[in-house]
């Protein structure tokens, strides 16, 4: 039927697989085999026509050291050329004809059909060489012998069967020794590149065995060859990548299921009290802008961390000249009526990129901006450990019973303050901080206002 889909034949699948190898190694090996395989069939080729060329000639030298023989006994001095008679005779008779001009004078007494051919081969005069198939491949040459008053000629011909034999024999030895050279090709590099290959497999069974997370181990902790020990730098700086991912994603989650947990209750404690009994419209109001208050607390947080998952993994290296960074962080925030920003050193640069040192001092000048009287003070210099940064402003300061919280996510010394806020700048400028090998830190022993100190590596 033509519906149904034959099974193919388990020769045809083993054919199919051997000829197209799913495995590396199968591949390799099929390659080396075709390659040598070809160069072999070169060499063949080339091998056995050489020694065929050279089998005839030695045919054609055997036939003209036999017609020079012969020439001897023939005698031209004459007005007729003769046949001289020899001692042996028999053995120079074999598959020997004499002519004189065209007349036949001596033949072999079993030429047959050969003697039209060596009659064809004489009549074209001069020394030749023609092949023949008589019962058998043959070999004949003419040679002319020249007298003073006559001339006469010499042809004489050479069974080519036992040279054909040996071209044969050549021929399957070669087909032999080629046959065993691709056998012990194919076999050599199947295990050549299965040895190759031998740390490949054990580093798959490593990766499978292994936790990204909680495994400390690495490729580069083992002796591999150099591109294997490459290779396993490549996958172990992977690995890292995959590890410090998934700790961000897991901080993530841990921040945001914190961070939402307050507004939520906000939420759920509102709706509670607000279905208890009946309220007024005045309440469901208070109520309404109450759920209103905690879920727009709950998208900053969510924007603000999910924004930082975005951009803050981990600082990529990059150096950042520390005054056009604040001059533009001063154009873009709202400032108080009074800001100063002060520089000591030319080209005081930071070992952070500039993004990264933005999204670090921005929140501590909004902050500081935020909060200030009239004046907001921001001065970098040089410091033994690398830069800093210190952002002051004449504001109200932290409570002290609020300092050891500050930089806890989702913490407002006074959320009724009035102004917007989800506690997550200082956090984050800290987190941030500390991923680039630096510090943010609050300096309680300042008055009045409030100081943090930006800690960060030289450029």
């Amino acid at each position: 039927m033509s519906g149904v889909r034959q099974r193919p034949r388990p020769a045809v699948t083993a054919l199919l697989r051997l000829l197209a190898p799913r495995t590396l190694r199968g591949r390799l090996s099929l390659v080396a085999l075709t390659t040598a395989a070809l160069l072999m069939l070169v060499l063949t080729v080339a091998f056995n026509a050489v020694a065929g060329r050279r089998l005839q000639h030695q045919a054609d030298d055997e036939l003209r050291t036999r017609a020079a023989a012969v020439a001897t006994t023939v005698d031209t001095s004459g007005p007729t050329a003769r046949v001289l008679e020899t001692s042996n005779d028999e053995l120079l008779d074999a598959h020997v004809w004499i002519y004189a001009g065209p007349r036949l004078l001596e033949e072999p007494p079993t030429a047959g059909p050969l003697t039209r051919v060596a009659d064809a081969l004489a009549g074209r005069g001069g020394q030749r060489c023609v092949t023949a198939q008589m019962h058998g491949p043959f070999r004949l040459c003419s040679r002319p012998v020249s007298g003073k008053h006559s001339e006469a000629t010499v042809v004489t011909a050479l069974d080519l069967s036992p040279y054909r034999s040996s071209a044969d024999t050549l021929l399957l030895g070669s087909l032999a020794l080629d046959a065993v050279m691709l056998a012990c090709t194919y076999a050599l590099t199947r295990l050549a590149v299965g040895r190759a290959l031998r740390p490949v497999r054990t580093m798959t069974d490593q990766a499978t065995q292994w936790s990204a997370v909680a495994s400390e181990e690495r490729f580069g902790q083992m002796r591999h060859p150099v591109e294997l020990a490459r290779l396993g730098a490549s996958l172990d700086a992977i690995l890292d990548r995959i590890r410090t991912l998934l700790r961000h994603e897991r901080q993530l989650t841990g921040e945001l299921s914190h961070e939402l947990r307050t507004p939520l209750s906000r939420i759920i404690a509102e709706l509670d009290w607000w279905q208890a009994r009946p309220r007024t419209d005045d309440q469901t109001h208070a109520s309404h802008k109450v759920i209103a208050e905690a879920a727009e607390s709950m998208r900053t947080i969510c924007d603000t961390l999910l924004d930082d998952a975005r951009d803050g993994s981990p600082a990529a290296p990059g150096t950042a000249e520390i005054l056009p960074t604040l001059k533009r962080l001063a154009e873009v925030l709202d400032p108080p009526p009074r800001l100063t920003v002060t520089v000591e050193g030319p080209h005081l640069e930071a070992g952070v990129p500039p993004a990264l040192l933005e999204r670090i001092v921005s929140p501590l000048l909004a902050n500081a901006c935020r909060y200030a009287e009239s004046r907001v003070a921001v001065r970098a210099h040089r410091a033994p450990d690398g830069v800093r940064v210190d952002v002051v402003d004449d504001g109200p300061g932290v409570p002290p019973s609020f300092a050891g919280r500050l930089f806890e996510p989702g913490r407002r010394a006074d959320p009724r303050d009035g102004h917007d806020g989800a506690g997550l700048g200082l956090p984050l400028a800290r987190r941030l901080a500390l991923a680039a090998g630096g510090e943010v830190a609050y300096d309680p022993a300042h008055t009045p206002g409030a100081r943090f100190v930006v800690s960060l590596p030289a450029g």
